[in-house]
């Protein structure tokens, strides 16, 4: 045990003696700091507060103690005198520490120096802190420690509990916006027999009562289209999605979806939807469409663009999607994969490569190749694409919509065309959701944004790991 632990324990030892439980008890009727700040006034010199908060720094001076205590909406001063508070309790104050946890009940004054004070009538012990805080309260500085360790990154910093707070704030906002509009929230199964609903490699478990394997969700999409089925015309879900992939700065193998459907909508439903849901949290938090990101500034200002797929990968490739060859050749240009790759997903990946870092402004990418979208209606214009859009901010695909497939006869052909290939996950198709389809599905829009992107955006953080509470970590 270090020094300064041992010393925290000699205290701990030392209040227990005193009959105090340096644990503390039920401490009730406790107002924000925050409310309290605001509730001072010059001319209510009697104003009774009482708070509860960690112990940020502590200042004694002989006969008195100045300390300053924080909760989750701010940080106020206390002021211990013991001609006030008694000898009893003041020899109490000489055990605290840095990070114990203090409840506070006073009047509220400025000092001369103006900064709002509780002067204390009286103070309790809440919980006693064992651990010394991280280099003097100014936060951990260790990054992976930072996310290790978030019960410690949310107490010492301000502005790590006030990007989690938003993040509340905002996810509490999609609901508002979407029930509005008549929109009902659903939950569905996290763990499925057949994933579904997106290409990606699931986490496996098994269920040993029933003995068989089952799949964490890789996307809720099929069992909310069986909703769809059933009558219920909107439906969402903000639900956790898990997919065994790699962890990147943009990736948590577990991640947060806001996914939902519309009867009798379509993609461009959805993308009226998806830049008013969007543009209300803009302004909401910034009160302007100009917003930082990193080091850009990004321009949310609508109507946002709308590009076609092959326009855009024209744009910026030079290369037209018909021309299989150029394709191939620009890609190879690139160092990326062709052999035993279709065009289709040889414009895909070159689209990945040349066009997403491109969309910085938010924009709609229009009509992908039906070949990568099984469960989409096709263009009228030309059935080799297929009504679906992914809107683009900051070069991150933050959302993905179609207009959703309800024919069971393209269904069923399009999953037969799936098996056997990298989109094949279990090796078997739906034949539930498939039954489901054939008693007839609303035509309809569907929907997923993905709410840590999300997140990210709106609170100007460029890691994903800055907007998950506790990201997943390789163990140390």
């Amino acid at each position: 045990m270090e020094k300064y632990e041992q010393e925290r324990f000699a205290k701990l030892q030392k209040l227990r003696e005193k009959g105090i439980d340096p644990f503390g008890g039920r401490y009730d009727n406790v107002q924000s700091i925050q409310s309290i700040l605001e509730s001072y006034s010059p001319e209510c010199d009697d104003l009774k507060v009482k708070a509860a908060g960690r112990i940020m720094t502590m200042r004694p001076h002989g006969k008195t103690v100045f300390l300053d205590i924080r909760d989750w909406t701010g940080k106020i001063q206390v002021y211990i005198k013991r001609d006030k508070t008694g000898e009893e309790a003041f020899e109490v104050s000489k055990l605290l520490d840095l990070g114990d946890l203090l409840g506070v009940e006073g009047v509220l004054f400025k000092t001369r120096t103006g900064e709002t004070t509780i002067f204390a009538d009286s103070f309790t012990l809440l919980s006693k802190s064992l651990l010394n805080p991280p280099e003097k309260w100014h936060g951990l500085k260790d990054v992976e420690l930072r996310h290790r360790q978030r019960y410690v990154d949310l107490f010492t910093s301000p502005e790590v509990m006030q990007t989690f707070l938003k993040r509340i704030q905002i996810i509490k906002h999609i609901r508002t916006f979407l029930d509005e509009k008549d929109f009902v929230e659903v939950e569905t199964p996290m763990m499925q027999p057949i994933p579904g609903g997106a290409v990606a490699r699931p986490f496996i478990t098994h269920h040993n009562a029933l003995d068989i394997d089952l799949y964490l969700r890789i996307a809720p999409e099929l069992y909310l289209k069986r909703l769809l089925v059933g009558g219920m015309e909107r439906v969402y879900e903000i639900n956790r999605n898990f997919r065994n992939e790699g962890i990147s700065t943009r990736h948590n193998p577990e991640f947060t979806m806001m996914e939902l459907y519309q009867a009798y909508s379509d993609y461009n439903g959805m993308m009226e939807l998806t830049e008013g849901l969007i543009i209300s949290l803009v302004e909401k938090l910034y009160g302007s469409y100009e917003i930082p990101f990193g080091e850009i500034t990004i321009d949310m200002k609508p109507p946002w663009r709308r590009a076609t797929f092959c326009d855009l990968l024209e744009e910026h490739s030079g290369i037209k999607y018909d021309d299989e060859e150029g394709l191939i050749r620009k890609s190879k240009e690139l160092g990326l994969e062709t052999a035993g790759i279709d065009r289709d997903n040889i414009a895909n990946n070159l689209f990945e490569e040349l066009v997403e870092k491109a969309l910085v402004n938010p924009t709609f990418v229009l009509d992908y190749p039906t070949s990568i979208c099984p469960l989409t209606k096709t263009c009228e214009y030309d059935p080799r694409f297929a009504q679906r859009f992914e809107l683009y901010i900051a070069s991150m695909e933050v959302a993905n919509s179609y207009s959703e497939l309800n024919d069971s006869i393209d269904q069923d052909k399009r999953f037969h065309e799936q098996l056997g290939t990298e989109a094949d996950i279990a090796g078997k198709i739906d034949e539930d959701f498939l039954t489901a389809l054939k008693y007839g599905m609303p035509p309809a829009g569907g929907l997923g944004i993905g709410i840590d992107r999300l997140i990210m955006l709106l609170t100007n953080k460029v890691s994903i790991r800055e907007v998950v509470l506790f990201p997943l970590l390789k163990p140390k």
